[in-house]
Order: structure tokens, then sequence, then C-alpha cells
């Protein structure tokens, strides 16, 4: 099941209490206050794992709390620590404050690491309260609560190359084919119901392009406002360098405008905001192998006028699949180049 988004209640431990207590024994002429400190709560931590790709083990588990603190006890002996709680998310996992919308953090690497609830700290026994002249002090301090937060975790797909598009324009086919991805394909709408990675090589040793290739549930007019499977997964495409919007060629959609096919889609990423629609965009007119060829025409005139890429592929022969492949690996590294270069100036 993938499940991109969760909400989550933590609560720290809270710390122990402090001790009263007075030590007098054999030996030892002048005794006093022995009482030890609390312990200190545990931690609710969250980490980065390259092992999660998806938040349903929060769905299922959605309240965490860690251990509290032992209390102190006499003869100055301070309380256990509580046990921290590690919890696991997929990287490009989100975490915001539900309450008011606020980003706790973004894990964009792996084994990244942030305490996002504090424990209490302990309280303090009376042994910390004596003075000279304050010998034999009965006051003692409770333990600090710890934090607690109602989370929301929201995933977004850390994916090189986003693959969108209508509904059957041959995405899900085409992932298949260029990597080991194995999603659902069949001849309706909508057979593609959750993003799905697929990591594609291209080259040989030791000159090997890799990248990963997310495709992402097809799109429709309307998509923006909820229509269809609506903005469900387009934020998956948000982290993405690459945009490659497939049309079909074919007549099997019943649609017979691909000009209005691919003006559509890219009306509903720019309607969605976060830029989408000025990502670098590769075209590409699928199904060649059953192409109505005046549709092709059109689109290929269309994408000329706009001073688009274009790439024709059947996915089902093969055909054309190479050099779309190296044209995407070679755009890839020229924008990893340009991402790269200002960093290294401002060193």
């Amino acid at each position: 099941m993938f499940v991109d988004e969760a909400k989550i209640r933590v609560k720290a431990g809270d710390g122990g209490n402090g001790c009263v207590a007075f030590r007098r024994e054999k030996f030892v002429p002048r005794g006093g206050p022995s009482g030890g400190d609390g312990g200190r709560g545990g931690d609710i931590i969250m980490e980065s794992s390259e092992r999660h790709n998806t938040l349903v083990h929060f769905r299922f588990n959605p309240e965490y709390k860690a251990q509290r603190g032992r209390h102190g006890e006499g003869a100055n002996k301070t309380g256990a620590d509580g046990e921290n709680v590690l919890l696991k998310v997929p990287v490009g996992t989100i975490v915001y404050e539900d309450a008011t919308g606020e980003r706790v953090y973004d894990f964009s690497q792996a084994d990244e690491r942030v305490v996002i609830a504090r424990g209490g700290r302990g309280g303090r026994g009376n042994a910390r309260f004596a003075t000279s002249t304050h010998q034999a002090p009965r006051e003692h301090e409770p333990g600090r609560p710890g934090e607690e937060r109602v989370l929301r975790l929201e995933l977004k797909l850390l994916a090189d190359v986003g693959l969108v598009g209508y509904p059957n324009a041959g995405k899900s086919t085409l992932i298949s084919r260029i990597s080991a991805a194995r999603p659902k394909i069949a001849d309706y709408p909508f057979t593609t119901l959750e993003p799905n990675l697929g990591v594609v090589a291209v080259g040989e040793e030791p000159n090997v392009h890799s990248f990963v290739v997310a495709d992402i549930p097809g799109l429709i007019e309307g998509a923006h406002t909820g229509a269809g499977l609506g903005t469900q997964f387009l934020r998956h495409v948000e982290r993405t360098r690459l945009l490659v919007h497939l049309v079909d060629m074919s007549d099997a959609s019943g649609r017979l405008d691909p000009v209005k096919d691919f003006e559509v889609i890219m009306g509903e990423l720019k309607s969605f905001g976060a830029e989408l629609d000025a990502k670098p965009l590769v075209a590409v007119a699928s199904k060649l192998d059953v192409a109505n060829r005046d549709k092709l025409a059109k689109f290929k005139r269309y994408c000329t006028r706009k001073k688009l890429p274009l790439y024709v592929i059947s996915a089902v022969t093969g055909e054309g699949l190479d050099k779309l492949l190296w044209a995407i690996a070679n755009k890839l590294d020229e924008l990893r180049a340009v991402e790269v270069q200002p960093s290294a100036n401002s060193l």
C-alpha cells in the first residue's frame, strides 16, 4: 500500500521527580540530605531511511510515547533516563506542525536525524538545595513534562524525472521497458493508482548514466480542483529535475487533438503551482506502433513552433527509446552541472 500522508501524535517522556532523603550512617559523623535528581525523559527522534518508501506504518500506528525518567533515590542516586523512540521515515518526507502548518523539517537525504519532541528535564533532589545555612532542606523539584505535538507527515518522492500525461498515454509501459519497475498495465484509464519509481541506467561501464524515473498517475482536465485523482500525486513532481510529457498518438483514447491534450496537462501543472510548468520539459509522442499519422504530424508542427524537444517512441516495440534515454541523461547532466555551479561559486 502506497501511503504518502499521515498524521501522528508524539509525546516525549516526562522527567523524573527529585527525591527528598536524609542519610546518617556509622562512621559518618554528619549525614545530611541525600536525595538524588530525577532522570531525563526520552526524546522522540525521527530519521530518514532509504529502506522505507511509504508512510503506511504511521497510518496504522499513529501515536508514539517515549519513556519517562525514573525518580531520584536516596544516597544521591540519580534516576535513570527514559529511553528514546526512533521513528524511521522515507527520504523525501516533510514534517509539518498540524495545528499551524509550520514546516518542522524536510528530510531530503538519507540518514538525517532530528529530535522532534524533547524529553522533560529531571527534577532536582533535596541534596541540591543544601547550603551552609540551610543544611537540612526538604525542597525538591518535580520533573518537567516532555513535549507533546501533533504532526502531519507528507511524502514527496525524490526522482530525477517525472512522467506526466493523460491516463493511458503509455507512462507505465515506458517505465516497465526502461527499468525494473513492474506497474500495473491495462487498456483502461487510471490503471496507475500510485506513483511508481524505476532506476534507469544508460551506457556501459565505466561511463554509465543512471537516474530515477517516477511514473505519476494520469492527470485529466480539472485535476488541480480535484477531478480524477486530483492533486493527490502532483506533489511528487515538485522535486523532479525534468518532466517527460507523454502524449498518446493513437486513436484508442478517443481524443482527437494531441495539441489540446498537451496544453490541458500543462495548464493543470501551472494551476497546481510550485512552478511545475516552468520545469525543463521533454515532449514525447507515444504509441508510434499504432499512431494516427495526422495527429503525429500536427503534434510535430506544434513542438517545432514552440521549440520543444520532441521524441517519437513506441514502448511496445522499443523504437526511439535509446534516443529518448540518452537525451534525458544528457539533459540531467546539464541540470546537475548548473545546480553545482552556484554552490561552488558561493564557497
